[in-house]
């Protein structure tokens, strides 16, 4: 039986990992704004039982996104009891969106080390590698430096690298007991030689020697590889959740 309370305890350190620019509480909601890089960043996420009218607390939330010159996105989750607000959004014209799974792995079972090709970089050249890999536009790059530079725990930027430079990118996100994984990519000219195993093998290696003893991520339901590699590599779901996208 999967237990609320580590749900919980995950969905907000992922928050924590993957800053906004800006935020505000409304209600048991967090209102997140980050110039509409990434809808995780750019969403209203409810985290605890709500008071107040939801219909009005979501014409609320359009009209401060509408200032912003963004579309209202809510991320829902199935920490919380999401089904009452999911109908209302769907009413409400929203289209459902990116499903994905919150996979989780307990750490203590295993021993990893760190690939002879894993390489720490700092935050600017990993940047660089990750935007010429995941192919990022520059307005986009400035966006994502500007969230990573929010990070506030201890965190790795880390790649596998060739001769050419790097073909795998990856962070890990330290905040106690637990280890985030994120912007996980490999070239698309070096993948299927385990370069993305190698990198994951190393993060969580970095992870455990500083305390970690479960690690966690993110993965949308279509990405079928991405599933597969994470089962080799011991993860299993711990919880899910999806967008509502206004029209």
């Amino acid at each position: 039986m999967i237990d609320p309370q580590l749900c919980r305890r995950v969905e907000e350190a992922s928050l924590n990992a993957w800053p906004a620019l800006q935020q505000l509480l409304l209600d048991g909601w967090v209102v997140r704004f980050a110039r509409g890089f990434t809808k995780r960043a750019n969403s209203i996420v409810p985290l605890y039982p709500a008071q107040q009218d939801a219909l009005a607390k979501i014409r609320y939330c359009e009209n401060l996104y509408a200032r912003e010159q963004l579309k209202t996105i809510f991320r829902l989750t199935t920490v919380v009891e999401s089904d009452p607000l999911d109908a209302l959004l769907e009413a409400r014209g929203y289209q459902r969106v990116d499903f994905t799974r919150v996979l989780m792995r307990d750490l203590a079972d295993t021993r990893f080390a760190a690939h002879p090709a894993f390489v720490q970089l700092p935050r600017a050249q990993w940047l660089e590698a990750y935007a010429r890999i995941a192919a990022v536009p520059a307005a986009g790059q400035q966006l994502h430096a500007l969230l990573l530079a929010g990070i506030r725990t201890e965190h790795v930027f880390g790649v596998i690298a060739n001769t050419d430079g790097p073909v795998a990118c990856g962070i890990a996100v330290v905040e106690r007991e637990l280890v985030g994984l994120f912007d996980i990519v490999t070239d698309p000219d070096a993948r299927r030689h385990g370069h993305a195993r190698a990198l994951v093998e190393s993060l969580l290696g970095w992870a455990a020697s500083r305390g970690a003893h479960n690690a966690y991520l993110q993965v949308v339901n279509t990405n079928e590889p991405g599933r597969a590699l994470w089962q080799q590599l011991g993860f299993g779901d711990l919880y899910h959740y999806w967008y509502r996208v206004a029209p």
